[in-house]
């Protein structure tokens, strides 16, 4: 039987026994994309102009992950991206390429808050 040496119980417990695929991920960002809908084209038009320039076949770019993806009424589509930097030209290449004539586009830096806002909500429902 072998004794457990002190420095591999520190590497563990730092997590260096970890793959290094996972240690080498570059770090990545969360993006909101907003796509207003163009208001004088039918939804039809819209699915049609997607259709034409490829977008859902285009969007989102390799190494882009959809976060969430939903329709808000009377806006358009919200988007949540995340993503590594070395990623942001080809999502706005991919917007630009595909989403452009049936949508405006904004994009936002986005960071996740719930656990900050549970964490103060708890605390503020403590007094």
């Amino acid at each position: 039987m072998h004794p457990v040496r002190p420095i591999a119980i520190f590497a563990l417990a730092l997590g260096l026994s970890a793959p290094a695929a996972a240690q080498t991920a570059p770090p990545t960002m969360l993006m909101t994309v907003i796509l207003r809908h163009d208001q004088s084209k039918t939804v039809d038009e819209i699915n049609a102009h997607l259709d034409k320039t490829g977008f859902r076949k285009n969007f989102p770019p390799e190494g882009v992950e959809i976060v969430s993806y939903n329709i808000v009424m009377g806006i358009g589509h919200v988007i949540t991206l995340r993503l590594p930097a070395d990623k942001l030209r080809p999502v706005n290449l991919a917007i630009e390429r595909g989403a452009w004539g049936g949508f405006r586009s904004e994009f936002y830096p986005t960071y996740d808050y719930l656990q900050i806002y549970q964490g103060q909500r708890a605390e503020a429902l403590k007094k």
